[in-house]
């Protein structure tokens, strides 16, 4: 687990060096294909099915601007300047799986979106600072929710993050909104994915007509961020790694 989610890590930082105005989402899907492949593993979401229509053809999912996750690289998707970009990554290496996720600027964004990115961001780490064993799922979703609704932004609902192992989606699902004490209690060695998926204006969504990606309804953006962690006594343990992408 921790080998597959290193590499994811170093896949989105090596991702982080092509992000520029111009670059369209194929281009980056090629890349992480190359580089994923390269270290012996292979790209989870290629393939992965879709209860709406048929598997996913790319191996990430690159969500600009109003797209909250899930979209679909191609040709037609040029970044430009003040864009943002999530990009969301999976791995399975040894029979295991990897799974994180960055939301990226594209050159200079706007103050007003730079907060929402940090907002986001922070609130990852402040459910991660709930996941310990002993506590309730509960306590981790309204840590997120808490932090990010205290900003004003809206918390989307429909999608949660996810136990994951050998399988890229396991039991529990992860909410990004609850009650403390509420949901199963966290034990010792259990590996979730944490994932705030926030929007600058309302948390309502839809599903694009490509029948993955979900976009915001107000057409404001929306940010996303993912980590791995593992439960423990005490401090929980990240697996996935922003280091290579902020080394850039």
């Amino acid at each position: 687990m921790r080998q597959a989610n290193q590499l994811v890590g170093k896949t989105l930082g090596e991702l982080a060096k092509h992000i520029k105005p111009g670059v369209t989402t194929l281009q980056l899907d090629r890349v992480a294909d190359e580089f994923i492949r390269d270290h012996g593993a292979v790209p989870t979401f290629k393939g992965f099915p879709n209860p709406y229509g048929g598997p996913f053809p790319a191996s990430i999912c690159t969500s600009v601007n109003d797209v909250v996750v899930h979209g679909v690289p191609n040709e037609e998707t040029v970044l430009k300047e003040g864009d943002i970009i999530s990009i969301d990554c999976g791995t399975l290496l040894n029979g295991f799986n990897g799974d994180s996720a960055y939301t990226f600027c594209v050159g200079e964004v706007s103050d007003e979106v730079k907060k929402l990115l940090r907002i986001t961001k922070e609130s990852l780490y402040k459910g991660i600072e709930n996941a310990s064993a002993g506590k309730h799922l509960g306590d981790i979703s309204a840590a997120v929710q808490d932090y990010c609704e205290a900003e004003g932004y809206g918390v989307v609902r429909e999608l949660t993050g996810h136990g994951i192992g050998r399988e890229m989606h396991e039991d529990p699902p992860v909410p990004n909104y609850g009650r403390r004490g509420n949901g199963i209690m966290l034990k010792a060695g259990m590996c979730i994915a944490i994932e705030p998926m926030i929007t600058l204006g309302k948390r309502d969504i839809y599903l694009g007509t490509d029948r993955w990606s979900v976009c915001t309804r107000d057409g404001k953006p929306a940010a996303h961020f993912e980590h791995t962690i593992v439960v423990r006594r005490g401090e929980a343990e990240i697996l996935s790694s922003f280091e290579e992408i902020e080394a850039n």
